[in-house]
């Protein structure tokens, strides 16, 4: 069975009187370890493929189905407590709190989950150290790089042991090198790690990183060049 299982999805949106329709009957399976990238044009309905899979926002109709959880009959508390336990989001611009340490950031999604302060920070501690960055627990946002903050984002994302992890244009606010940098900690996580990664990409060289490589366009789902 597949880890996650996105049927026959609709996603609209109303506008005053006019409708928008984002996703229109999309279909996909995305297999455990998977590493899918997912591309098109601006307004294609990526992010938005990305929020139903993550639970952060729900199908006009069909059904979205991660690790077996009906996800379309989960609400409020239950779906926050699902979230928590089951997904890992990386944003483009890191959303790191500019007054916790690095640390302390990673720290963050552990207080939803019963744990005590000095298992949260061995946890977060290991998080770091897996994205090379052992050596900046004490250091603020400010004090880092951008490809350092989107280290601290990712282990912020890995340090719940997550189900899947969500990546919305992770490099698209990094120089090539730092990107390419991330590019391969999300190789290393997805190989080392078992890791199943679905990634929002504008960037043909990022997109090469992944398995399978699949574009929307107008709502409707194709596989991309192989």
């Amino acid at each position: 069975m597949a880890l996650v299982e996105v049927k026959n999805v609709r996603k609209t949106y109303r506008r005053e009187a006019e409708e928008l329709t984002v996703l229109d009957g999309l279909s996909l399976e995305i297999a455990e370890g998977d590493f899918v990238a997912l591309m098109g044009p601006s307004g294609s309905g990526k992010t938005t493929l990305l929020n139903l899979i993550g639970g952060v926002d729900q199908p006009s109709s069909g059904d979205v189905v991660v690790g077996g959880t009906r996800l379309t009959g989960l609400r409020g508390k239950q779906l926050a407590r699902w979230r928590a336990r089951n997904i890992g989001y990386i944003f483009q611009l890191y959303n790191l709190i500019p007054v916790l340490t690095a640390l302390q950031n990673v720290e963050l999604p552990l207080l939803l989950v019963k744990m005590s302060g000095k298992e949260r920070r061995e946890r977060a501690r290991h998080a770091l150290d897996i994205v090379g960055l052992e050596d900046r627990l004490k250091h603020f946002p400010r004090q880092l790089s951008g490809g350092q903050e989107q280290r601290v984002a990712i282990a912020r994302a890995v340090v719940s042991d997550p189900t899947v992890l969500l990546a919305d244009e992770p490099t698209g606010d990094l120089d090539r090198k730092a990107g390419a940098d991330i590019l391969t900690l999300l190789d290393r996580l997805n190989k080392e790690f078992k890791k199943t990664i679905v990634m929002v990409t504008h960037d043909p060289t990022a997109a090469e990183r992944a398995h399978r490589r699949l574009h929307l366009d107008k709502g409707v789902l194709s596989n991309g060049p192989s």
